[in-house]
């Protein structure tokens, strides 16, 4: 079980957590597959999605996670919420605690919602992204895709290529990777990364292929214009030119290198069509892996809760 009543972020969890959900991930993945019977570990208790930013992946594989496991799950549509009329977070999680939910999964900009959220709950409050900070749930499914792909992390040479500023993804990938023993590296322009990020124990370079070289494991990042004021390299076109991942540029890393992505990916932009749709990609099962990782998540908060 997880020890705590939440998952906020992969800052918070032991190695022997991560671990946890992974083992339990890969009994799941069977379920994803239609290979084995849906389970009714969570029949009957309720699950809300408050998603504050637009999502498909995320939101529909927690969505998913919560019907496999036999629970009800809703989705609480912001736009056509109270919260259109200035109601605060703190009260709306209030208000759907008062009605009985047990699990809530939030997605915001604001970095740290989901702390507030969980403060002011007695719900097991999901982290599905919280602005520039984490988004743990998609750390864990890479971590699973990569246990599935290498067998461990020891000594793997991991590269993120992209938009580091931006990417809560990449900070709780490098929480994740470092705390099980993987070689990080950031990559992308100087105004997209910072020196300062190697105070979390990786290298930061604006070498591309410098750092794809010999990599175990390379990462995409999608170019966040959305979180983003303008201004930090021209355009797209150039962006692609001098930082996109092309064939070329993968072929510098390890023979049996495989290429990771979050998604949505920008065709053309951070990944060329052609190594996309690749053998050397992975990023269509990281998708599966996910609906995988998120149920693991959910039975282990509520072993907890039981427990408790």
């Amino acid at each position: 079980m997880l020890q705590k009543k939440d998952l906020l972020g992969i800052r918070d969890l032991e190695v022997s957590e991560i671990l946890s959900i992974i083992e339990l991930a890969k009994d799941m993945k069977p379920i994803v597959l239609g290979r084995k019977a849906k389970l009714s570990t969570l029949k009957d208790k309720s699950i809300v999605t408050l998603f504050y930013e637009n999502s498909t992946r995320t939101r529909l594989a927690f969505t998913m996670a919560g019907m496999y496991l036999g629970a009800n799950v809703v989705d609480l549509g912001i736009a056509t919420s109270s919260v259109q009329k200035g109601e605060t977070l703190a009260d709306t999680g209030i208000t759907l605690d008062r009605m009985g939910i047990e699990y809530m999964i939030i997605r915001h900009s604001m970095s740290g919602a989901s702390h507030l959220l969980a403060k002011n709950v007695n719900a097991s409050v999901m982290n599905a992204g919280d602005g520039a900070n984490e988004h743990p749930t998609q750390a864990l499914l890479d971590l699973y895709t990569i246990y599935e792909k290498k067998g461990g992390y020891k000594d793997l040479k991991v590269t993120i290529v992209g938009d580091i500023a931006h990417s809560r993804v990449a900070r709780s990938n490098i929480f994740g990777l470092t705390k099980l023993g993987a070689h990080v590296t950031l990559a992308g322009p100087g105004t997209l990364t910072a020196k300062s990020m190697e105070a979390l124990g990786c290298e930061v370079t604006t070498d591309i292929k410098a750092s794809v070289k010999n990599a175990d494991v390379v990462m995409g990042l999608r170019i966040q214009m959305e979180r983003q004021k303008g201004g930090l390299f021209p355009n797209l076109r150039e962006y692609s030119q001098l930082y996109g991942l092309n064939e070329e540029t993968f072929s510098y890393a390890s023979e049996h290198a495989i290429l990771m992505h979050p998604a949505p990916v920008n065709r053309g932009v951070e990944l060329m069509p052609e190594l996309i749709d690749s053998q050397v990609s992975v990023i269509d099962e990281q998708v599966t892996n996910g609906v995988a990782v998120r149920m693991a998540i959910l039975t282990l908060l509520s072993e907890g809760r039981q427990s408790s």
